[in-house]
Protein backbone atom coordinates (compact mmCIF):
# COMPACT_ATOMS: atom_id res chain seq x y z
CA UNK A 1 0.00 0.00 0.00
CA UNK A 2 1.44 3.35 -1.20
CA UNK A 3 1.22 5.34 1.79
CA UNK A 4 0.76 9.36 0.69
CA UNK A 5 -2.18 9.54 -1.84
CA UNK A 6 -4.73 11.83 -2.70
CA UNK A 7 -8.12 11.17 -1.83
CA UNK A 8 -10.79 10.48 -2.83
CA UNK A 9 -9.46 7.03 -4.98
CA UNK A 10 -11.53 5.61 -7.81
CA UNK A 11 -11.40 1.88 -7.76
CA UNK A 12 -13.04 0.80 -10.93
CA UNK A 13 -14.56 -2.89 -10.95
CA UNK A 14 -17.09 -5.40 -12.73
CA UNK A 15 -18.14 -6.82 -9.33
CA UNK A 16 -17.93 -6.14 -5.46
CA UNK A 17 -17.17 -8.96 -2.23
CA UNK A 18 -17.70 -8.16 1.04
CA UNK A 19 -16.66 -10.29 4.36
CA UNK A 20 -19.41 -10.18 6.75
CA UNK A 21 -18.12 -10.47 10.27
CA UNK A 22 -15.77 -7.14 10.98
CA UNK A 23 -16.58 -6.08 7.55
CA UNK A 24 -20.54 -5.60 7.60
CA UNK A 25 -21.03 -6.54 11.21
CA UNK A 26 -19.31 -6.31 14.00
CA UNK A 27 -19.67 -9.81 16.77
CA UNK A 28 -16.57 -9.40 18.53
CA UNK A 29 -17.99 -9.32 21.72
CA UNK A 30 -20.20 -11.89 20.82
CA UNK A 31 -18.16 -13.98 19.52
CA UNK A 32 -15.39 -13.78 22.51
CA UNK A 33 -18.61 -14.94 24.53
CA UNK A 34 -19.52 -17.74 22.44
CA UNK A 35 -15.34 -19.07 22.55
CA UNK A 36 -14.92 -17.86 25.91
CA UNK A 37 -17.52 -20.26 27.32
CA UNK A 38 -16.68 -23.00 24.56
CA UNK A 39 -13.02 -22.96 25.63
CA UNK A 40 -14.44 -23.05 29.17
CA UNK A 41 -16.32 -26.28 28.93
CA UNK A 42 -13.40 -28.13 27.18
CA UNK A 43 -10.90 -26.79 29.76
CA UNK A 44 -8.51 -24.51 26.73
CA UNK A 45 -7.36 -21.07 27.47
CA UNK A 46 -10.14 -19.10 25.78
CA UNK A 47 -7.29 -16.87 24.56
CA UNK A 48 -5.58 -19.53 23.05
CA UNK A 49 -8.64 -20.27 20.58
CA UNK A 50 -9.19 -16.66 20.25
CA UNK A 51 -6.07 -15.38 18.91
CA UNK A 52 -6.34 -17.26 15.75
CA UNK A 53 -10.15 -17.82 15.66
CA UNK A 54 -11.13 -14.55 13.61
CA UNK A 55 -11.83 -14.75 9.96
CA UNK A 56 -11.67 -18.59 9.82
CA UNK A 57 -14.73 -21.32 9.84
CA UNK A 58 -15.60 -22.97 12.71
CA UNK A 59 -14.78 -26.12 12.21
CA UNK A 60 -11.25 -25.00 11.17
CA UNK A 61 -10.94 -23.74 14.64
CA UNK A 62 -12.16 -26.98 16.20
CA UNK A 63 -9.71 -28.98 13.76
CA UNK A 64 -6.91 -27.19 15.35
CA UNK A 65 -7.93 -26.88 18.92
CA UNK A 66 -10.99 -29.82 19.70
CA UNK A 67 -10.09 -32.04 16.23
CA UNK A 68 -12.32 -34.81 18.43
CA UNK A 69 -15.27 -32.51 17.99
CA UNK A 70 -14.76 -31.83 14.42
CA UNK A 71 -17.85 -32.75 12.02
CA UNK A 72 -19.95 -29.77 9.97
CA UNK A 73 -22.95 -30.95 12.39
CA UNK A 74 -21.24 -29.61 14.79
CA UNK A 75 -20.12 -26.21 13.72
CA UNK A 76 -23.62 -25.42 12.57
CA UNK A 77 -25.27 -26.34 16.28
CA UNK A 78 -22.60 -24.09 17.79
CA UNK A 79 -23.01 -21.79 14.96
CA UNK A 80 -26.79 -21.56 15.35
CA UNK A 81 -26.79 -20.75 18.90
CA UNK A 82 -24.54 -17.57 18.74
CA UNK A 83 -27.01 -15.09 17.69
CA UNK A 84 -29.59 -16.41 19.99
CA UNK A 85 -27.61 -16.86 22.70
CA UNK A 86 -25.13 -13.50 22.65
CA UNK A 87 -26.84 -11.51 19.83
CA UNK A 88 -27.33 -8.46 21.97
CA UNK A 89 -23.25 -7.98 22.30
CA UNK A 90 -23.57 -7.28 18.01
CA UNK A 91 -23.42 -4.01 16.19
CA UNK A 92 -23.24 -3.17 12.55
CA UNK A 93 -20.25 -1.50 11.16
CA UNK A 94 -20.58 2.40 10.69
CA UNK A 95 -21.74 2.90 7.68
CA UNK A 96 -22.41 -0.38 6.60
CA UNK A 97 -26.42 -0.93 6.09
CA UNK A 98 -26.15 2.88 4.02
CA UNK A 99 -23.47 1.45 1.70
CA UNK A 100 -25.05 -2.01 1.18
CA UNK A 101 -28.45 -0.77 0.45
CA UNK A 102 -26.64 1.59 -1.93
CA UNK A 103 -24.54 -1.39 -3.79
CA UNK A 104 -28.10 -3.98 -3.72
CA UNK A 105 -30.06 -0.94 -5.50
CA UNK A 106 -27.34 0.58 -7.65
CA UNK A 107 -29.11 -0.85 -11.31
CA UNK A 108 -30.97 0.40 -13.59
CA UNK A 109 -33.16 -1.31 -15.94
CA UNK A 110 -30.19 -2.19 -18.70
CA UNK A 111 -28.67 -4.79 -16.15
CA UNK A 112 -31.62 -6.89 -16.29
CA UNK A 113 -30.92 -10.48 -17.82
CA UNK A 114 -32.95 -12.43 -20.24
CA UNK A 115 -35.40 -13.91 -17.98
CA UNK A 116 -36.10 -10.18 -15.94
CA UNK A 117 -33.63 -10.52 -13.11
CA UNK A 118 -30.92 -7.87 -12.73
CA UNK A 119 -27.44 -8.44 -12.84
CA UNK A 120 -25.78 -9.68 -9.78
CA UNK A 121 -22.69 -7.84 -9.39
CA UNK A 122 -22.33 -7.95 -5.61
CA UNK A 123 -22.29 -10.82 -2.65
CA UNK A 124 -20.63 -11.70 0.08
CA UNK A 125 -17.88 -14.55 1.10
CA UNK A 126 -18.04 -15.28 5.03
CA UNK A 127 -16.54 -18.07 7.10
CA UNK A 128 -19.60 -18.44 8.73
CA UNK A 129 -22.21 -21.00 8.07
CA UNK A 130 -25.40 -20.11 6.11
CA UNK A 131 -27.63 -20.34 9.35
CA UNK A 132 -24.73 -17.99 11.41
CA UNK A 133 -24.68 -15.40 8.64
CA UNK A 134 -28.12 -15.41 7.77
CA UNK A 135 -29.14 -14.84 11.19
CA UNK A 136 -26.69 -11.66 11.29
CA UNK A 137 -27.78 -9.87 7.84
CA UNK A 138 -31.75 -11.05 9.66
CA UNK A 139 -31.07 -9.26 12.60
CA UNK A 140 -29.72 -6.08 11.10
CA UNK A 141 -31.96 -6.15 8.16
CA UNK A 142 -29.36 -6.17 5.45
CA UNK A 143 -30.47 -7.81 2.00
CA UNK A 144 -28.96 -11.36 1.64
CA UNK A 145 -27.86 -11.38 -2.10
CA UNK A 146 -27.56 -14.43 -4.70
CA UNK A 147 -23.87 -14.99 -3.79
CA UNK A 148 -23.48 -15.78 -0.85
CA UNK A 149 -20.41 -18.05 -0.14
CA UNK A 150 -21.06 -19.43 3.49
CA UNK A 151 -18.92 -22.29 5.18
CA UNK A 152 -20.29 -24.93 3.55
CA UNK A 153 -19.89 -24.48 0.30
CA UNK A 154 -15.76 -24.29 0.26
CA UNK A 155 -13.52 -26.99 0.93
CA UNK A 156 -10.78 -24.68 2.19
CA UNK A 157 -11.55 -21.44 4.67
CA UNK A 158 -9.86 -17.95 4.17
CA UNK A 159 -6.62 -17.29 3.84
CA UNK A 160 -6.91 -19.71 0.94
CA UNK A 161 -8.96 -17.84 -1.75
CA UNK A 162 -11.53 -20.30 -2.75
CA UNK A 163 -14.52 -18.35 -1.43
CA UNK A 164 -13.34 -15.27 -3.58
CA UNK A 165 -12.78 -16.79 -6.67
CA UNK A 166 -16.09 -18.63 -6.29
CA UNK A 167 -17.65 -15.45 -5.89
CA UNK A 168 -16.23 -13.72 -8.96
CA UNK A 169 -17.05 -16.80 -11.20
CA UNK A 170 -20.91 -16.52 -9.90
CA UNK A 171 -20.64 -12.43 -10.30
CA UNK A 172 -18.95 -13.16 -14.04
CA UNK A 173 -15.95 -11.09 -12.54
CA UNK A 174 -12.97 -13.96 -13.40
CA UNK A 175 -9.61 -12.24 -13.35
CA UNK A 176 -8.97 -14.28 -16.61
CA UNK A 177 -11.52 -13.09 -19.00
CA UNK A 178 -10.27 -9.42 -17.67
CA UNK A 179 -12.92 -8.59 -15.31
CA UNK A 180 -12.17 -6.90 -12.06
CA UNK A 181 -13.39 -7.25 -8.21
CA UNK A 182 -12.98 -4.89 -5.44
CA UNK A 183 -13.44 -6.78 -1.97
CA UNK A 184 -13.77 -5.84 1.42
CA UNK A 185 -12.24 -7.49 4.77
CA UNK A 186 -11.33 -6.58 8.15
CA UNK A 187 -9.28 -9.55 9.18
CA UNK A 188 -5.93 -10.62 7.78
CA UNK A 189 -7.34 -14.28 6.96
CA UNK A 190 -9.63 -12.72 4.88
CA UNK A 191 -7.03 -9.66 3.33
CA UNK A 192 -4.46 -12.40 2.09
CA UNK A 193 -7.61 -14.43 0.81
CA UNK A 194 -8.45 -11.44 -1.38
CA UNK A 195 -5.75 -10.60 -2.65
CA UNK A 196 -4.80 -14.00 -3.65
CA UNK A 197 -8.20 -14.14 -5.65
CA UNK A 198 -6.95 -11.11 -7.96
CA UNK A 199 -9.05 -8.59 -6.04
CA UNK A 200 -8.33 -4.82 -5.01
CA UNK A 201 -8.46 -5.30 -1.47
CA UNK A 202 -9.84 -2.44 1.32
CA UNK A 203 -9.33 -3.45 4.59
CA UNK A 204 -11.75 -2.09 7.21
CA UNK A 205 -9.84 -1.32 10.93
CA UNK A 206 -12.61 -2.87 12.75
CA UNK A 207 -11.03 -5.90 14.80
CA UNK A 208 -7.25 -5.39 13.74
CA UNK A 209 -4.72 -2.57 14.05
CA UNK A 210 -4.21 -0.72 11.14
CA UNK A 211 -0.32 -2.13 11.24
CA UNK A 212 -2.21 -5.45 11.18
CA UNK A 213 -4.40 -4.95 7.92
CA UNK A 214 -1.86 -3.46 6.12
CA UNK A 215 0.71 -5.81 7.13
CA UNK A 216 -1.70 -8.60 5.88
CA UNK A 217 -1.42 -6.82 2.30
CA UNK A 218 -4.65 -4.44 1.80
CA UNK A 219 -4.47 -1.95 -0.81
CA UNK A 220 -6.36 0.76 0.91
CA UNK A 221 -7.66 0.85 4.53
CA UNK A 222 -10.51 2.71 5.84
CA UNK A 223 -11.83 3.12 9.46
CA UNK A 224 -15.11 1.96 8.36
CA UNK A 225 -17.78 2.13 5.60
CA UNK A 226 -19.00 5.36 5.95
CA UNK A 227 -15.52 6.16 4.00
CA UNK A 228 -16.51 4.63 0.92
CA UNK A 229 -18.84 5.35 -1.81
CA UNK A 230 -20.08 3.81 -5.23
CA UNK A 231 -21.19 5.44 -8.07
CA UNK A 232 -22.24 3.67 -11.55
CA UNK A 233 -20.02 4.37 -14.75
CA UNK A 234 -22.57 5.88 -17.11
CA UNK A 235 -23.82 3.29 -20.62
CA UNK A 236 -20.73 0.34 -18.78
CA UNK A 237 -21.63 -2.34 -16.12
CA UNK A 238 -18.29 -1.00 -14.63
CA UNK A 239 -18.84 0.87 -11.44
CA UNK A 240 -16.11 3.13 -9.67
CA UNK A 241 -15.74 2.29 -5.97
CA UNK A 242 -14.82 5.91 -4.52
CA UNK A 243 -12.62 5.81 -1.19
CA UNK A 244 -12.93 8.97 0.21
CA UNK A 245 -10.50 9.27 3.34
CA UNK A 246 -8.01 6.61 4.78
CA UNK A 247 -8.23 5.59 8.18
Amino acid sequence: MTVTQDYPISIPTHAILFDLDGTLVDSTDAIVAYWTRFGNQHNIPPERILATSHGKRTVDTLLEHTPHLVSDTIAHELESDLPKEFGDKARTIRGAFDFLQRVDTLYSCDDDDSDGRRRRWWGIVTSGSYSLASQWLDMFGMPIPDVFITAEKVDKGKPNPEGYLLGRKLLSADQSAGRKAVVFEDAPAGIRAGKAAGAVVVGIVSTHTKDEVIAAGADFVVADLLAVDVVRVEDSDEFIVRVLQEA
